[in-house]
This record gives C-alpha cells, structure tokens and sequence, in this order.
C-alpha cells in the first residue's frame, strides 16, 4: 500500500487585464492547450486569435509540446479576457521552464517577451477612473449656464 507515486510537475499562474482575470494551470503533458474547456484555435473573437498566439509563436511551439495547459478566464470583456490568457500563458511557461526545466532556456523565454511586449510578463495598471458628481463622467462637467 506503500505505492509513492512521482510528484506532478505542475505551476499555475495568472493574467489580469482590466476587469479580466485568467488562471492557468501548466503541467507536463503533449501540447494541449485550452481556454475554460475550449481548444486554443476555437476561442473567439477570431480576429484576436492572432495575439493568443504571440506567446507560442516567440518561444517556438517546441516549448509548447511537452506541456499542458488549462484556463479558466473570467471578468472584463472579450478583448480584455483575451490579454489576460496570453499574459497568463506567457507567465506560466516561463514559471514551468524555471521550476521543471533549466535557467538559460527560461531566461531565453523570458527576454523574448521583454523584447516583444513587456505585458506579456508584467500586469497592466490601468483601471477606469470613477464618476465624480457635477458631470457626466470622470473627468467631463456640465456646461455652466448663466441664465
């Protein structure tokens, strides 16, 4: 009963964009890759398929093929889910090359995608400002009126 089976090799990680917050679990696998249950190819809106697959693309699918990836992406609206998958992809194979594989090749990962855009790694800041009273927006007043 004493059967001690190998540790999993397993990370996870997440992307936040706006309001959009993704959660990828990353483990040793043959390549899949899908978006809360939903292959990667399939996700839409179709024209931001592209910048899902920016992450693939920089570190070479080769890194991809040994390894499994499952999200779960909730909140904000389609563009913002969408920069909230490719953060958290990019940030997870760069955390399983460092933990499971070795340091130079993560390192080769990781200034690829400084390189290219350094939200892939880093969490935007931004948020919406607040309405404030005396205006229709944040910022916006109402026209002052003499008579």
């Amino acid at each position: 009963m004493s059967d001690a089976k190998a540790p999993v090799q397993k990370v996870q990680t997440y992307g936040k964009k706006k309001h959009a917050i993704a959660v990828v679990t990353c483990q040793k696998g043959r390549g899949m890759i899908r978006v809360n249950g939903i292959p990667l190819n399939n996700v839409k809106p179709e024209g931001l398929r592209l910048k899902l697959q920016e992450p693939i693309l920089l570190a070479g699918k080769a890194k991809f093929r040994s390894v499994d990836m499952r999200l779960r992406v909730r909140g904000g609206g389609h563009t913002s889910q969408i920069f909230a998958i490719r953060q958290a992809i990019a940030k997870a194979i760069v955390a399983y090359y460092q933990k499971f594989v070795d340091e130079p090749s993560k390192m080769e990962i990781k200034d690829a995608y400084m390189n290219m855009d350094r939200c892939l790694l880093v969490a935007d800041p931004r948020r919406t400002e607040m309405k404030k009273f005396g205006g229709s927006g944040a910022r916006s007043r109402f026209a002052k009126s003499y008579r």
